[in-house]
C-alpha cells in the first residue's frame, strides 16, 4: 500500500492522495483511470506521487484499505440472552447494507480488478472469508442456545446466507445512486435468515 509516513504533514500529503484516488476510481474505474488524474485531484506533482507509491496498483489497495472497515460486514455481534437475535440479526444486515451502499462503486471496482490481478483477487477472497467466519460464529453461538437448527452445519449455512445478503447487496446498489428502499431489504434478507435458521420470530416490517 506505499510508503508508511514518518510525519504528520506526510500523513496528510498520503490521505490527500488516497482521497483523490478514491475520486477518480469512482468517477472513471481503474483501467481508465490515469496518475495525472490521480495528481491533478490531489492538485500535486507526479513526483509526489511516487513519493509515497510505486503505481496505480499501490494506491488503489491503499483506498481499499482506508474503506476497509465500512466495505466488510459489521457481523453479527455475540448476543447476550436476554438480547433479541433476530433483532441484531437485522440491525447487523441494515449496516451492511447502509456501508455496501456508500462504498457500492468500490466493492464493484474490487470485483473487477480481481478477475484481472490475483492480489486484488486474495484481497476479496480475505474479506469473503472474514465475512463468513464472523456469521459463522453467531450461527453456531445461536446453536448452543438452542436458538437455531442444531442439524446445520454453522459453516455452510453462513456461507449460503452471507451470499445471499451479498448479492442482494451487489445487485440493488450497483453505483449507490439506486433508491433502493433498505427497510425492504432488511426486513427480506433478515426473514431469510430466520427461517433458513429455523427461527420463527423474524422481526417487524419497519413503519
Amino acid at each position: 500500500m506505499g510508503a508508511r509516513p514518518l510525519s504528520a504533514r506526510g500523513e496528510r500529503t498520503r490521505a490527500k492522495l488516497i482521497a483523490a484516488a478514491r475520486v477518480v476510481f469512482e468517477r472513471d474505474g481503474y483501467i481508465d483511470s490515469r496518475l495525472t488524474d490521480i495528481t491533478d485531484e490531489a492538485k500535486m506533482s507526479i513526483g509526489t506521487f511516487y513519493t509515497w507509491f510505486d503505481g496505480k496498483d499501490e494506491v488503489l489497495a491503499a483506498v481499499l484499505h482506508e474503506a476497509q472497515g465500512e466495505m466488510l460486514h459489521p457481523g453479527t455481534a455475540r448476543m447476550a440472552p436476554k438480547d433479541d437475535p433476530a433483532g441484531i440479526i437485522a440491525e447487523s444486515n441494515r449496516a451492511y447494507f447502509e456501508a455496501y451502499k456508500r462504498n457500492a462503486k468500490l466493492n464493484h471496482l474490487l470485483t473487477q480488478v480481481a478477475l484481472v490481478d490475483a492480489r486484488f483477487a486474495a484481497l476479496r477472497r480475505t474479506r469473503t472469508e472474514a465475512f463468513v467466519d464472523r456469521n459463522a460464529r453467531a450461527i453456531a453461538d445461536l446453536q448452543r442456545r438452542g436458538l437455531a437448527d442444531r442439524e446445520l452445519d454453522p459453516q455452510l449455512a453462513s456461507m449460503g446466507l452471507s451470499g445471499m445478503v451479498s448479492r442482494l447487496a451487489s445487485e440493488s446498489f450497483r453505483t449507490g445512486d439506486e433508491d433502493t428502499d433498505i427497510d425492504t431489504l432488511v426486513h427480506t434478507a433478515t426473514t431469510l435468515w430466520t427461517n433458513a435458521l429455523g427461527m420463527t420470530s423474524p422481526p417487524p416490517r419497519a413503519p
